[in-house]
């Protein structure tokens, strides 16, 4: 054990030994219910038009919070809170994933029944009874505000919610979790919500979600400065959004008489067994959260229940206070109100799907009855959380009754793996046609278990930093060497294609995708779309089509490829068709505004392409993610030069130029630009320098039909005959590959 380890083991034992001290002295007393008294013997019931206040802060582990034991960060927001809310010492996750664990959350049903298995892929069924769509039912103005792009509002999530902010930008090839937005401005959107609605006579229920301190943890000043830990720099920097929130909230005069429960839907590994962040284990540290409920006028505050609670417990307990019998909602809810917890001999169940979904690898169970954690794979492990809450200590060996029990109940639940999106059978032959036939996440028989492979994941976390840092060569050697060691991996083939596809080695990284594709169970929709993108890019539409196709049931991004697609066909229809549909599911993704301006472009509405450009501009505003701007200047510049307004239309070539070296078009466009203002020279040096960025066969091709497109075919011949003896081969007389 490192020394880093034991002191955060003995930070373990000290922080069970308080709790265990606090439990002891406060069970008589007035102020700190414990077990059997207060919170559970008289339920309380909301009074008419109560506001209700959700508020989750992803992927805080309880026990790194001084109000579960922890010194090493200060959070008076939160301890203030706390002072005045209900404490819930064990509450736990039911998956540590964000999409499946917020729908627990507002289903009160666990991931198994809700069949929302992972961030991608999965979409909230319309079957599924939801908090917000009760609740919107009751009379309530449902208001949320969201700081990541998993809770997007086009995963279902949203459902029930008559105001939903999920702006969060969207910049392709960016890593999901890092698709987030400081929860300070995630909260100005919250106030706006909260103010417009101030008269609208209904009172307000608000979803408040924050990202802090999700990776990649980079704590705002001074936090970052005050604490060594950047993951606990960004609890500090949660805690003082939760500050601001519970001003406003008082400003607005809904603070006192509201409903505000306070939680996470999920923790955070940091290494304390080798993982990180939290999608693959199931220990104690990724499923334990901090989960609080201040009543309204603080009733009960600083009060404490050490029933073990869970998040599926957080829907019923709103319904019975607001007089509703959740079974009326759903009969087959999971969870229990938690002013009823006294007594009860329960379980707890968790999962994590992830593994196997994206490494191959098993998927993982567990069951905590309390004191006992048994967690179910190829190596099944039983810890007491009494004795070891760092669990350490295997006792599967010597407490074999408890491990056969919990285990018996993980196999009463039926966990069948649905796939995140059913294949119909156009799909599936479209995905025959191209060649790929499912395997790798799905491979039959034994599949390791995941703590035997923790190694692969500090390898791919070495790769992943390497490629955020630039240093592709590393990169590709990295993941290549994961390709090797476990030749199934989706995941690994799919990262080492988009640092192919970086590097612009187009072909390697079409090989990498596609053996990603053929190892994926049902195909694969994020790397279905990676090969759309490339095969569009490399000018091979049919194939970006076919690839689009498969991804659309579960990529929005799809659809605006398809548009694209469509238009370099003379499709307008077609593109208009699919560009309907990408703009309805964007999710503050930009590519489909700019392909709306190619459509009004081809459409000859030029002006309103300009306006739609404009348009463009005025929401990239404060973005510095500048590529995902590519092509806009080329269409603007093309509606210009159609309305005879060339210089304005010289200004938008060359802009699009500087952000896009590597795209032909402008070059050409500018080029007969240039030809047409009577400056032949400057369409030559053009020319000349778009061959000097792109010194390809393709670059040279467009060079000479553009050079007969102005007239001056000796120009073009002598360019011919120089790109022959360069490229043998590429090139015949009559400039035809």
């Amino acid at each position: 054990m490192t020394a880093n380890q034991t002191r955060h083991h003995g930070r373990h034992l000290i922080f069970a030994l308080t709790l265990s001290i606090l439990v002891a002295s406060c069970s008589g007393g007035t102020n700190a219910v414990s077990d059997s008294e207060g919170v559970s013997s008289a339920s309380p019931k909301l009074p008419p038009n109560t506001p209700i206040i959700l508020i989750s802060i992803d992927t805080l582990r309880s026990d790194r919070l001084p109000a579960y034991g922890y010194d090493g960060v200060e959070t008076p927001s939160i301890d203030a809170f706390r002072s005045e809310s209900i404490l819930f010492e064990r509450a736990y996750s039911n998956m540590p994933l964000t999409l499946p664990a917020h729908t627990s959350i507002f289903s009160g049903v666990w991931p198994v029944d809700h069949r929302v298995r992972d961030n991608v892929g999965y979409r909230v069924s319309e079957d599924t009874a939801v908090l917000p769509e009760i609740l919107q039912r009751q009379g309530y103005a449902t208001l949320g505000a969201v700081s990541a792009y998993v809770l997007r509002a086009t995963s279902g999530i949203a459902r029930g919610f008559d105001h939903y902010d999920d702006g969060i930008k969207v910049t392709s090839g960016t890593a999901l979790g890092a698709l987030q937005r400081s929860g300070l401005k995630t909260l100005q959107s919250a106030v706006e919500l909260l103010q417009g609605n101030a008269d609208s006579g209904k009172p307000p229920f608000l979803f408040f979600h924050i990202y802090e301190p999700h990776t990649p943890n980079d704590p705002a000043e001074p936090f970052k400065s005050r604490y060594a830990s950047a993951y606990d720099g960004e609890v500090a920097e949660a805690d003082l959004v939760m500050g601001r929130l519970f001003v406003e909230l008082r400003r607005l005069k809904l603070f006192d008489q509201a409903l505000i429960v306070l939680l996470s839907d999920h923790g955070e590994g940091l290494n304390d067994h080798g993982e990180y962040e939290h999608e693959v284990l199931l220990y104690r540290e990724v499923l334990q959260v901090p989960l609080m409920v201040r009543l309204p006028r603080g009733q009960r505050g600083g009060t404490m229940v050490s029933e073990p609670a869970q998040l599926v417990d957080v829907l019923p307990t709103i319904l019975e206070l607001l007089d509703i019998d959740p079974i009326t909602v759903n009969p087959s809810i999971r969870g229990t109100s938690l002013f009823d917890l006294h007594g009860r001999d329960r379980l707890v169940f968790s999962e994590s799907m992830y593994p196997r979904i994206h490494f191959g690898w098993s998927d993982l169970a567990s069951m905590i009855d309390g004191r006992y954690h048994y967690i179910q794979g190829p190596d099944p492990e039983l810890f007491d959380l009494s004795q070891d809450p760092a669990e350490t200590n295997n006792l599967l060996q010597s407490e074999r009754a408890t491990a056969r029990k919990l285990s018996a109940a993980i196999d009463a639940i039926d966990r069948e793996l649905v796939a995140p999106a059913e294949v119909d059978a156009e799909t599936q032959a479209r995905l025959e046609r191209l060649g790929y036939v499912s395997g790798g996440a799905s491979r039959i028989g034994d599949l390791p278990d995941p703590k035997s492979r923790i190694g692969v994941l500090e390898d791919l976390g070495r790769a992943a930093s390497a490629l955020a840092a630039g240093q592709l060569d590393e990169a590709v050697q990295r993941y290549s060497a994961v390709t090797k060691e476990d030749p199934g991996m989706v995941f690994a083939w799919e990262q080492l294609g988009k640092t192919y596809r970086r590097a612009r080695d187009f072909p390697r990284a079409i090989k990498a995708y596609t053996t990603a594709l053929a190892n994926a169970p049902n195909g694969s929709g994020p790397v279905a779309l990676s090969l759309a993108e490339i095969y569009l890019e490399t000018g091979q539409s049919g194939l970006a089509r076919e690839h689009a196709l498969i991804a659309a049931p579960t990529q929005d991004a799809a659809h605006d490829l398809l548009a694209q697609i469509a238009l370099l066909g003379g499709d307008l229809d077609g593109a208009s068709s699919h560009l309907a549909t990408a703009l309805a599911k964007r999710s503050g993704r930009i590519e489909p505004l700019i392909t709306r301006v190619a459509l009004l472009v081809k459409q000859g509405q030029f002006e309103q392409a300009l306006a739609a450009a404009d348009e463009v501009d005025a929401e990239f505003q404060g973005r510095n993610d500048i590529e995902i701007l590519k092509g806009l200047e080329f269409e603007r510049g093309s509606a210009l030069a159609r309305l005879n307004r060339l210089e304005p239309a010289e200004v938008a070539f060359r802009l699009e130029i500087e952000r896009s070296p590597a795209e032909l078009a402008p070059y050409t466009h500018l080029a007969v630009l240039q030809a047409l203002k009577s400056n032949p020279g400057g369409a030559i040096t053009t020319l000349q320098s778009m061959l000097e960025v792109n010194d390809t066969p393709t670059a040279y091709l467009e060079a000479v039909q553009t050079l007969r497109t102005l007239g001056d075919e000796a120009s073009a011949q002598a360019l011919l005959r120089s790109a022959q003896q360069r490229f043998p081969g590429a090139f015949n007389q009559n400039s035809g590959r």
